[in-house]
C-alpha cells in the first residue's frame, strides 16, 4: 500500500506492525465481524483537473439564491471589511492551533490577548477568558460556573426571554451535570419579575440567566434585578449580542457577575450557522471558576513582553475532578477575525454600525405599522435592531412572496407573529420593497 501524501514508506509499516505483533494493516480489524464490514467499492468520483474543479463548485454555487436579508434570531447579516479574510486566509491562521508552546507561539497568543482586552472592555467586566465555540455553549459554561461557584446549590433560573436555541443547549449540559433548570415566566415580552421573586424566594438557586436584548428583540430594564439576585446569593448571567453593547449599557453595568454571548454580530459572515465564537466575561473573584483558558502578559528572562497560557483548568491540564470544563478546543481564528473587526472599525465604526442597525429596524417597524397590516407584537417600543410584529393576514403566503422577490423577511415565531432584523446592510431601498409587498 502506497499513497502519495503519506510519509510512511513500507519498511517504515513493516516495523510499526511488527512493535505491535500483527502482521498485516488488515489484522487490525480482525476482530470486526465480515457480516458488518463494507465489501463494496466506494462511490468516488473520477479525477479532475484544477480547471474542472473549479468549475464544478460554480456550478454547484450558482444554484445558491441570494437574498436580502431582514432575519436575525440570533444570527445577523453584517458587513465583513475586505480585510479581514486577506489577512485570515495566511497560511499561519488557518493553520494555527492550540498554542501549547509559548516560545512559538507568541503571534497566536498576542492576539488571543487583543481578543480578551477587546470583550472585556466591551462587555465592561474584569476578565474574559478564550476562546469559546459559540454563544450557546458559553451560557451553557456560564451556568456550570455558577453551580461550581456556590458548591451547594444546583439550580439556575433561565428566563423565557432566552432565545430559545440558547436555552436548549443549557438544558443539555444540565441535563448531564446534574443541574436543576427551572424557567421564569415572560410577561408581556419582558423576564416576568414577581415570577423571579418568587423563584429565588424558594432559595438554592446558584445563578439567573437572562438575555439583553432578549429573544423578542426588547431592551429590558434590568435595574436592581442584580441586587435581589446577588440578596438570594446567586449569580446573575447576562447573554448579550456583542454589536449591541457599542451603544446599550453593558452587563458589567448592570452588576452581571457574568457575560456571555456570541461574537458573530462582529462581521462574522452567516455561513449558514458557523463556525462562530463564544465569548465569556466575568468578575475578577470569579477568574479560577471560568472554563478553558487566559492568556496572560508577562516578561521574559531579558525584560521583554511575552504571552503565555495561564489557569488552564481544562481536563487536559489538570486531574480531571479537578477540571472546571473541558470546552474550548481552540477558536481562535474566529477570536481573531473579530480582533482584526474591532481594530479596523475602532470605536466610532462599531458605534455607527449599531446607530445604522437601530434607525433602520426602527425606520422598518414605523413602515409595517403604517401599512395597517401589522402592529407591533408588544407594548414594548424599547427594541435595538430587532423587532416582532403581528401580521394581519396569512404570514406563510406574505413570506412565500417575500422570498419570490428575494427577501428573506424575517422569522416566524408564532402563526401571526414574524420578527424582523435590521443591519447596517440594510439600505431604504430594501425597506421600502419589503414593505411594498405587504
Amino acid at each position: 500500500m502506497s499513497y502519495k501524501y503519506f510519509p510512511h514508506t513500507e519498511a517504515d509499516i513493516r516495523e510499526m506492525l511488527g512493535k505491535i505483533g500483527v502482521e498485516r494493516l488488515d489484522d487490525l480489524y480482525a476482530e470486526v465481524p465480515e457480516s458488518i464490514r463494507f465489501q463494496g467499492d466506494y462511490q468516488l468520483p473520477s479525477a479532475m483537473s484544477e480547471m474542472e474543479v473549479r468549475q464544478l463548485f460554480e456550478r454547484l454555487g450558482s444554484q445558491n439564491r441570494q437574498l436580502t436579508c431582514f432575519a436575525g434570531a440570533g444570527v445577523y447579516d453584517h458587513y465583513t471589511p475586505a480585510v479581514i479574510p486577506s489577512l485570515l486566509s495566511r497560511s499561519e491562521f488557518l493553520t494555527s492551533y492550540t498554542p501549547y508552546q509559548a516560545e512559538i507561539s507568541q503571534g497566536t497568543l498576542h492576539y488571543i490577548f487583543e481578543f480578551q482586552s477587546m470583550m472585556a472592555e466591551l462587555t465592561g467586566m474584569d476578565i474574559s477568558n478564550a476562546s469559546l465555540y459559540d454563544g450557546a455553549t458559553a451560557t451553557a459554561e456560564a451556568a456550570m460556573m455558577c453551580v461550581a461557584a456556590a458548591k451547594k446549590a444546583r439550580k439556575v433560573l433561565i428566563s423565557e426571554t432566552v432565545d430559545p436555541k440558547v436555552a436548549e443547549v443549557v438544558a443539555t449540559y444540565a441535563h448531564f451535570h446534574g443541574i436543576e433548570l427551572v424557567p421564569v415566566k415572560a410577561f408581556a415580552g419582558h423576564t416576568s419579575r414577581a415570577d423571579l421573586d418568587a423563584k429565588l424566594a424558594e432559595g438554592g438557586v446558584a445563578g439567573v440567566i437572562m438575555q439583553q436584548p432578549n429573544r423578542y428583540g426588547i431592551i429590558e430594564d434590568l435595574e436592581g434585578y442584580a441586587d435581589i439576585i446577588h440578596q438570594a446569593k446567586a449569580l446573575f448571567v447576562l447573554n448579550s449580542i456583542i454589536a449591541d453593547l457599542a451603544l446599550l449599557k453593558t452587563p458589567g453595568e448592570w452588576g452581571a457577575d457574568i457575560a456571555v454571548g456570541d461574537c458573530q454580530s462582529l462581521g462574522i459572515p452567516m455561513s449558514f450557522g458557523g463556525p462562530y465564537v463564544g465569548y465569556m466575561c466575568c468578575t475578577e473573584k470569579l477568574i479560577r471558576k471560568m472554563p478553558g483558558r487566559i492568556v496572560g502578559m508577562t516578561r521574559d528572562s531579558r525584560g521583554q513582553r511575552a504571552f503565555v497560557l495561564t489557569l488552564q483548568a481544562r481536563e487536559q491540564h489538570i486531574r480531571r475532578q479537578k477540571a472546571t470544563s473541558n470546552i474550548c478546543s481552540n477558536q481562535s481564528l474566529m477570536a481573531l477575525f473579530v480582533t482584526i473587526y474591532l481594530s479596523v472599525m475602532g470605536r466610532q465604526g462599531l458605534k455607527e454600525a449599531a446607530r445604522l442597525s437601530y434607525a433602520g429596524a426602527h425606520l422598518l417597524a414605523e413602515r409595517l405599522v403604517a401599512t395597517g397590516r401589522f402592529e407591533l407584537a408588544f407594548p414594548s417600543t424599547s427594541f435595538f435592531n430587532e423587532f416582532c410584529v403581528r401580521y394581519k393576514g396569512d404570514l406563510d403566503a406574505l413570506l412565500q412572496r417575500c422570498l419570490d422577490a428575494g427577501i428573506f423577511a424575517g422569522v416566524k415565531i408564532d402563526d401571526e407573529v414574524l420578527m424582523l432584523a435590521v443591519t447596517e446592510k440594510r439600505t431604504c431601498e430594501e425597506i421600502e420593497k419589503l414593505v411594498s409587498l405587504v
